[in-house]
């Protein structure tokens, strides 16, 4: 999936579906990472992209939080 469409697709969910895709690409990291120790990884670019989705929901997470803070301090 395209990093842009992938970034609106995040936004437009909720926290906790945020929480659980940050779960999975998680997940996916360490099987990405026993998969290299283990000499089977094949799609080694991958590695590098679930680093950056894992940060992007990161990101979002964060910035929700604090939209969130704002609005209840008003």
């Amino acid at each position: 999936m395209k990093a842009k469409q992938r970034l609106s697709d995040l936004k437009v969910m909720s926290m906790d579906q945020l929480e659980q895709e940050l779960l999975n690409l998680e997940k996916e990291q360490f099987n990405l990472r026993f998969q290299k120790a283990t000499g089977q990884l094949e799609n080694t670019a991958r590695v590098r992209i679930v680093r950056r989705d894992i940060a992007r929901v990161k990101t979002l997470t964060a910035q929700k939080r604090r939209e969130a803070a704002q609005a209840g301090a008003k």
